[in-house]
């Protein structure tokens, strides 16, 4: 690992992009514990005012700070895109790694239920589940945790496909004839041996997961399918200024969430090709 942290350092828009994602956490974490206003504070006095002194980034249509609430929807949207690339990683490591082991009528299943979670088109699944959790009148805190559900169950059959081709190149390898020599438990080859073999490339498909989870969540939120008001979502923000006043007068609105989502996007993006190359330097030649 020490190697491969040296071969990203080298990579001077990979390292630029790690340090403009930690800064974004940062940001989005710390940065409303320095600004005095309230996220529930409504003031019809202040609403969609223009960028000033006061507000750097002007206020909504409620009167509420834009900047305090990019902050607080960076929080929920970075969550969001750490979290289901978490869940898609388990269950793809997990699920990939048991079909390369076992093989046979295992692998067929595993692999089969991967084909049919691919096959069914993301965008329409993820909008029927948005309006069934809108009839049953989920609570928005409540409907957040599904979303992340949800986003992570569809995203993992992808890695699943990778995992099991190394695992079936790696359980014909010496130290594993070894393993069955010593007679150890399947599970034990499996989580001590092989899975750790495939960390690269587990850290690789987590880097660029965590962007596409960011931008399906964001896509969701701004169809009012997602992440819903009042908690706030770079999604829901742009989708609140839908209408052509806001659009064209009131560009502090929806240009600053977009540009987050943009930013970050191509930062996670920059930083996965920069592991990438790190961890498996053959790729580069």
């Amino acid at each position: 690992m020490r190697i491969a942290f040296r071969r990203l350092a080298k990579n001077k828009l990979a390292m630029g992009a790690l340090i403009f994602i930690v800064l974004m956490f940062l940001i989005c974490f710390l940065g409303p514990l320095f600004l005095q206003y309230d996220i529930n504070s409504i003031s019809v006095a202040n609403k969609n005012k223009a960028p000033n002194a006061a507000h750097w980034v002007g206020t909504d249509s409620l009167g509420r700070d834009v900047l305090l609430r990019l902050m607080l929807a960076g929080r929920v949207s970075l969550t969001v895109g750490l979290a289901v690339t978490a869940i898609s990683v388990f269950i793809g490591t997990v699920l990939g790694a048991i079909s390369g082991f076992y093989r046979g009528i295992v692998d067929t299943l595993i692999m089969r239920l991967a084909d049919i979670i691919s096959s069914i088109p993301s965008l329409p699944l993820l909008i029927i589940f948005g309006v069934l959790l809108s009839d049953f009148k989920v609570e928005p805190t409540h409907r957040l945790f599904y979303v992340m559900g949800m986003l992570g169950f569809i995203s993992w059959p992808g890695l699943a496909r990778l995992i099991r081709s190394q695992i079936l190149t790696m359980r014909e390898q010496e130290y594993m004839v070894a393993t069955e020599a010593l007679g150890l438990k399947d599970s034990r080859k499996i989580f001590k041996h092989l899975i750790p073999n495939t960390i690269p490339t587990v850290i690789v498909s987590a880097t660029l997961g965590v962007a596409g989870a960011i931008l399906a969540e964001s896509g969701l939120s701004f169809l009012g399918l997602g992440v819903v008001p009042p908690t706030p979502t770079w999604g829901n923000m742009i989708g609140a200024a839908t209408n052509w006043i806001d659009f064209s007068t009131r560009p502090w609105l929806w240009v600053p969430p977009g540009l987050c989502i943009l930013a970050i996007a191509i930062a996670i993006n920059f930083l996965g090709d920069g592991l990438r190359d790190a961890l498996d330097p053959k790729l580069k030649r």
